[in-house]
């Protein structure tokens, strides 16, 4: 496929999506994971409807931040769309490579400056704790084998302390 016409596709089910001011916070229920998508990953994934091609994208962020060149927005793009499916927020994988626009954070940092590092995507992943997890503590005076399972943290000669 062209990489001109390549349209990606968030992926929209089995997630919880949560918009806090410029950051989109997605918690994935197959994964047990939690992303925090920066506001250039955010626009990448809030975007990629299978409407709008790589570089639609691209220059929609060209227009957007002034400073890059077509190539430094593409590679942006590109960059998001990696982190987007390696924390599996895109239903289909999007063939092609951001390597292939031969473009890197740091070139696009060195270019365009710091404008370039606010605009540069970032989508940081937890792996939150499943429901017996993230269970409620022992109370003072109950029973315990470790400190963690104590509220206070402290587990001595078998009860919470």
């Amino acid at each position: 496929m062209n990489k001109d016409k390549q349209v990606p596709v968030a992926r929209r089910d089995g997630i919880v999506v949560r918009k806090i001011q410029d950051e989109v916070l997605i918690y994935d229920t197959d994964q047990d994971q939690a992303h925090c998508l920066s506001p250039a990953a955010a626009f990448v994934w809030e975007n990629c409807d299978g409407k709008l091609t790589v570089c639609e994208l691209a220059e929609v962020i060209q227009h957007n931040n002034p400073d890059l060149n077509a190539r430094e927005a593409e590679g942006i793009v590109w960059l998001a769309l990696d982190q987007l499916e390696k924390s599996k927020l895109l239903e289909l994988p999007v063939p092609g490579s951001g390597l292939s626009v031969g473009v890197t954070r740091r070139q696009i940092i060195k270019s365009a400056g710091i404008a370039a590092l606010v605009a540069l995507p970032v989508v940081s992943t937890i792996i939150a704790p499943t429901a017996a997890q993230a269970s409620t503590c022992q109370a003072s005076g109950q029973s315990c084998t470790t400190s963690a399972e104590c509220c206070s943290g402290l587990c001595s000669v078998g009860l919470c302390a």
